[in-house]
């Protein structure tokens, strides 16, 4: 089963320039191509079949169906529309977000507040399509909407970021590759730009929900403030040693902060389990009697390991785990901070809050 070679799909992005594309061919030449043929980033020419089509006074509709291929996407499935109406020579393209669209509201993302949540690179994807349809510069008021978006929205960040009413439409190439976590990396960026734009000086990332809860209320944290990093504590660092902030806390349940003292910025189980015998050796570091580290080394879990510890073993792997966060932030600056909760979200280690050096 892992050896399947996964299906790779289409973004939300791909999927609108489809229907965008075929709606707008349909206003210049009275009818509907389908398939419709696009042009992708990279040059790639790919082919969507409708699942809707309509002209009436004046307007073009046209859905799609988005097929995510094998990747858990929340929009696997999801109609994709797009009414196209014509515009004044010399206008250009005009965007608004339909029903299940949302709307940027906070600064900080790539669209200023007011605008649809279309992403800049399926905006352009859909001025490339419409201007080969055209033949030159097309000239067109655009609206895509996605029939239960905001419901589908619910399950996504975009509320967090500032995203109102509905879904985003995204994708830098237009293809969806199977479990590549792209999307999720990118939230992680969004976020962090977000609460730097709103002058956040002290942002939480966390690896699940009950660490993310427990963090926001040991310091009292607004939303905008925490960063849903999952397993990609690797990817929130970099992207923080390039867009600081002042002060920045790591929180995540004794498993994955272990792995974290071990080295590992990917925290996934699939890129394996804590090092018990490591965990032992860093317990004895700390002034564990031999048979304690005995224990830890053999026990089944690192939540096991913890309960047969006579030291502060969360503190240790606090300033373990500190220690490899730091070389990541490296110049240096912001100030550091990792702790550690057990899954009732009670606070089991901390390391002292320091600025990382250069």
């Amino acid at each position: 089963m892992d050896d399947k070679i996964l299906r790779r799909g289409w973004t939300t992005g791909a999927c609108a320039t489809a229907a965008a594309r075929a709606a707008y061919a349909a206003l210049l030449h009275g009818a509907f191509p389908d398939p419709v043929e696009i042009l992708l980033p990279r040059g790639e020419r790919v082919a969507f079949a409708l699942a809707e089509s309509a002209l009436r006074d004046g307007v073009a509709t046209a859905a799609v169906v988005k097929d995510a291929g094998d990747d858990p996407d929340v929009t696997h499935g999801a109609l994709i529309r797009a009414s196209v109406a014509l515009a004044p020579p010399g206008s250009g393209i005009k965007f608004r977000a339909g029903p299940g669209v949302g709307t940027v509201t906070r600064p900080g993302l790539p669209l200023p507040p007011g605008e649809p949540a279309i992403n800049p690179v399926p905006r352009q994807m859909i001025f490339s399509n419409l201007a080969e349809v055209a033949g030159g510069p097309a000239d067109a008021v655009v609206e895509i909407s996605v029939p239960d978006g905001e419901a589908l929205a619910a399950r996504t960040l975009n509320g967090r970021l500032g995203i109102v009413g509905g879904l985003s439409i995204l994708g830098t190439t237009g293809i969806v590759v199977p479990y590549s976590c792209a999307a999720w990396i990118d939230s992680i960026h969004r976020g962090i730009d977000v609460a730097r734009a709103m002058g956040i000086a002290h942002v939480a990332g966390a690896t699940g929900s009950t660490s993310e809860a427990a963090v926001q209320t040991l310091f009292g944290l607004p939303e905008v403030a925490l960063i849903d990093m999952g397993d990609f504590v690797g990817g929130m660092l970099k992207y923080l040693r390039t867009h600081p902030v002042a002060r920045v806390t790591v929180a995540g349940g004794v498993a994955k902060m272990t792995k974290l003292a071990q080295g590992r910025l990917d925290l996934h189980s699939k890129r394996g389990e804590a090092d018990l015998p490591a965990l032992a050796a860093l317990a004895r570091d700390a002034g564990a009697s031999e048979g304690s580290a005995a224990r830890i080394a053999t026990a089944n879990t690192v939540m096991a390991a913890f309960g047969v510890s006579d030291v502060p073993l969360g503190d240790a792997v606090a300033a373990r785990a500190w220690a490899v966060a730091a070389e990541v932030l490296r110049p240096g600056g912001t100030e550091l901070e990792v702790v550690v909760f057990d899954r009732a979200g009670m606070l089991v280690g901390r390391s002292g809050v320091l600025a990382v050096g250069r």
